[in-house]
């Protein structure tokens, strides 16, 4: 984002935002806490100009193209937390799947499923 956001108000940036405030609702919903520890695994929706073929030989398999899990996971912590710097594990893992969704490990919560 950029400076200029605060005003244009790009398609992409709107997205971003609209993505942060479904994401807190949904973890306020199933009364889901994250501490300091972060697990979470992407699965990341296979094109759908996909063949059924390449579809069935991907699924489940590790996602290696953009976007990268880097910045995954740092909209997922921007998303949760207003300051993250007492986050200290993350882990992060992206795989190929019929439907997009995100996925929650906490030893608090345990587990949670976030479709987007």
């Amino acid at each position: 984002m950029t400076r200029a956001d605060t005003w244009k108000k790009r398609p992409c940036v709107l997205n971003y935002w609209a993505f942060k405030d479904e994401l807190k609702e949904k973890l306020k919903e199933v009364d889901f806490e994250i501490d300091d520890e972060l697990f979470v695994e992407f699965y990341i929706q296979m094109p759908k100009s996909w063949s059924k073929k390449k579809k069935a030989e991907y699924k489940g398999k590790s996602h290696k193209q953009k976007p990268d899990i880097d910045n995954l996971i740092k909209g997922v912590m921007d998303a949760i937390f207003k300051e993250d710097s007492h986050v200290h594990t993350v882990y992060g893992k992206k795989t190929w799947a019929e439907e997009p969704s995100i996925t929650f490990v906490s030893g608090k919560s345990g587990l949670i499923k976030y479709l987007s």
